[in-house]
């Protein structure tokens, strides 16, 4: 997780919390507005939970006063999380979310004229959206992040999908195998969602 900041047409300013799953390479979520604070970063990760079934095991992030705020840290703990920060001044600490917020400011930011917050987030989500959808990367043998993980659902039995969900909206078993050769690698593993 990791904020990107930016303007308005008129000069206003705004920031954007950027959530990324580095195993999949997924924009989770990405969330304008002027003033986010700890309580908004919950209610994203909230609806992230509510949405998709998924919980992270770890976070890596940076010392932002919104990460280290006492909700966010309330959070953490109800969900057994892990907050991983990154050293003071150490961007290179989290490496994939810079390299995703650098992307997303060269083709999305830099690329479009935002004449309010609403026309940010409309044009913001459309890019997610294609981001996911339809850009593959390298990493993920040229697979689009919602391709990649089709694939691996189809491949690993152990996974159990939400009911009623698509096959994007994917959980993982708790004893799986690939469950645990998935936490040594990823800075954002999911769990299984609590009933």
């Amino acid at each position: 997780m990791d904020f990107v900041s930016d303007a308005l047409f008129d000069g206003r300013k705004f920031r954007c919390l950027t959530i990324v799953d580095n195993w999949s390479r997924e924009y989770l979520a990405i969330v304008a507005g002027q003033s986010l604070k700890g309580t908004d970063v919950v209610s994203v990760l909230e609806q992230i939970w509510h949405d998709r079934g998924l919980i992270p095991q770890r976070i890596q992030t940076d010392n932002g006063s919104e990460f280290i705020s006492k909700e966010m840290d309330r959070w953490a703990y109800d969900h057994k999380v892990t907050m991983d920060y990154s050293g003071p001044g150490k961007p290179t600490d989290n490496p994939f979310v810079e390299s995703f917020n650098g992307s997303f400011r060269d083709e999305c930011l830099n690329a479009h004229w935002f004449l309010s917050l609403e026309d940010a987030a409309e044009k913001i989500e459309a890019w997610r959206h294609e981001y996911n959808h339809y850009r593959p990367h390298s990493s993920l043998n040229d697979l689009t992040p919602v391709e990649y993980i089709q694939k691996f659902n189809k491949e690993h039995a152990t996974l159990i999908p939400l009911p009623g969900a698509s096959s994007s909206k994917r959980m993982f078993s708790k004893g799986s195998k690939m469950m645990r050769k998935m936490t040594r690698k990823t800075s954002i593993q999911m769990k299984k969602r609590k009933t």
